[in-house]
């Protein structure tokens, strides 16, 4: 693992619930100044939505009235380029275009950013790989060709995005959201533990600076800890028994100089408008409590930390909130560096 220390600085998950891409970047840049993150707009366009997004080049790949699909005739005769572009890791085949990503394409083009990291983010293999279908609707994950193919697009969408991002900082940090493991243990995610960590590790070899993994929910961290991620980013403030039954696991994880990203900020309205510093200070040192008491030092969890949201900021519905959001991040994080560091 890299190891860095970010001692808690603040970072987001990605998605802002503005459209316009300016508005979305000040607003990141404003409170995100050490470890900013590129905005996804899901509300501007169907196209920017977390499947979407990374769809381009995928054989067969077809969207069609806001439906994205795989067109099973197409995807045959497209496989064999698409897996030689793999072997030459070409993967700026494969690079996000801006009519899929005005956020990300718009901070690249942002002046004066020397930020001390900066953060991207594809949609994990897991996720992407069971929300988009065949034309039977069958979720393309449960095909073995398919299956094969989906953490390679990902991995070079991943590498794509890691070397634009070094123009802005040689600190790079790029996470996988995979939402879709909340599910795991239901009918709705019928995949074995080995199998999901054969997926998510072959999209994060693609990744050579730091790399972590957001799951939101109450995701079974059991599995996630397998990984090879850098960082783990959980909701501590709705699920903070989540990770907090794992504190044998999470201290060995932290004892090889991985990271805890803290979802703290909440990401839903009534949430965010009752929660203030203090009350939120009070949270994530609750958060952290059951690894204290397993023998890790709360330094060391601040040291190891991130603070970010919950979850998706496009959630609170308007650019007033997610500023408000942000700034609770923001000054949280300058408490907490404060008392601890």
């Amino acid at each position: 693992m890299p190891g860095i220390e970010f001692g808690c600085l603040p970072t987001a998950i990605g998605s802002m619930p503005q459209t316009d891409p300016q508005s979305a970047c000040a607003q990141v840049v404003h409170y995100l100044k050490d470890v900013p993150a590129w905005p996804q707009l899901p509300g501007r366009s169907f196209l920017e939505t977390m499947y979407a997004q990374y769809s381009q080049g995928f054989p067969g790949l077809t969207i069609r009235n806001d439906r994205i699909y795989v067109d099973r005739a197409r995807a045959q005769e497209e496989m064999e380029q698409f897996y030689a572009d793999f072997l030459a890791d070409d993967f700026y085949r494969y690079a996000i275009g801006a009519e899929y990503a005005a956020g990300l394409h718009t901070f690249l083009s942002w002046e004066n950013l020397s930020p001390w990291a900066v953060k991207g983010q594809v949609t994990g293999p897991v996720t992407w790989g069971m929300t988009v279908t065949d034309e039977d609707r069958k979720a393309i994950i449960y095909d073995d060709t398919f299956r094969d193919a989906v953490p390679k697009l990902l991995r070079m969408k991943a590498s794509w995005m890691e070397k634009v991002l070094s123009q802005v900082s040689k600190n790079t940090v790029i996470f996988l959201d995979e939402p879709y493991m909340a599910a795991y243990g239901s009918v709705g995610l019928m995949l074995s533990p080995e199998a999901i960590v054969g997926l998510v590790d072959e999209v994060l070899e693609g990744i050579r600076g730091i790399k972590g993994i957001h799951c939101c929910g109450n995701t079974d961290w059991s599995i996630m800890l397998q990984t090879s991620a850098d960082i783990i980013n959980y909701d501590a403030y709705s699920y903070p028994e989540s990770l907090g039954i794992y504190p044998a696991e999470v201290k060995a994880f932290l004892g090889r100089g991985g990271t805890i990203a803290w979802g703290i900020v909440p990401n839903q309205p009534e949430a965010l408008a009752r929660e203030n510093v203090a009350s939120l200070k009070d949270r994530l040192e609750e958060a952290m409590a059951p690894f204290t008491r397993n023998g890790t030092p709360i330094r060391q969890l601040v040291r190891q930390g991130l603070v970010t949201p919950s979850c998706t900021l496009a959630s609170v519905g308007t650019e007033e909130a997610a500023s408000h959001a942000l700034a609770l991040l923001a000054d949280l994080s300058a408490r907490v560096r404060q008392h601890y560091l």
